[in-house]
């Protein structure tokens, strides 16, 4: 998968359902008019919706606000926020008080201590099978 023709196909569409025309001239003046950094050049826009490259983040907030999308699903696709928020959700929903106590006492440990700890939690997660998320071993 090209992140970039992603990037673009998703741009595209943002516009489209914003009521632009998907064209770079289009973009370019809109884009420069809220833009408060240096203009960009018809180039870079038009390298943004042909899938050539991604903005900067500076960039990519502002072309967010312009077409009324997040910039994680303009940057990333909609799949991307879904699985954040399952993740946040997790956060919230399965952790009582004694997991949120332990992990305040963790995050106060030294660095050398909490390396250890979590070189320990990831060893049992990898003998109970569970590889510790997304991130797996470090």
């Amino acid at each position: 998968m090209d992140n970039k023709l992603d990037f673009a196909r998703r741009l595209r569409e943002a516009m489209e359902a914003a009521g632009l025309d998907p064209r770079p001239s289009v973009l370019l003046n809109l884009f420069n008019s809220r833009y408060w950094g240096r203009s960009v050049t018809f180039q870079a826009v038009s390298r943004w919706l042909k899938g050539e490259a991604i903005p900067a983040q500076d960039k990519l907030v502002v072309l967010a606000e312009l077409l009324r999308v997040e910039p994680s699903v303009l940057r990333f696709g909609v799949q991307s926020q879904a699985r954040l928020q399952a993740r946040e959700r997790r956060w919230e929903e399965g952790v009582g008080y004694t997991e949120r106590e332990t992990f305040e006492a963790f995050l106060n440990l030294p660095p050398p201590q909490r390396k250890l700890v979590g070189d320990i939690i990831r060893a049992f997660a990898a003998l109970s099978g569970k590889s510790g998320g997304e991130h797996g071993k470090r």
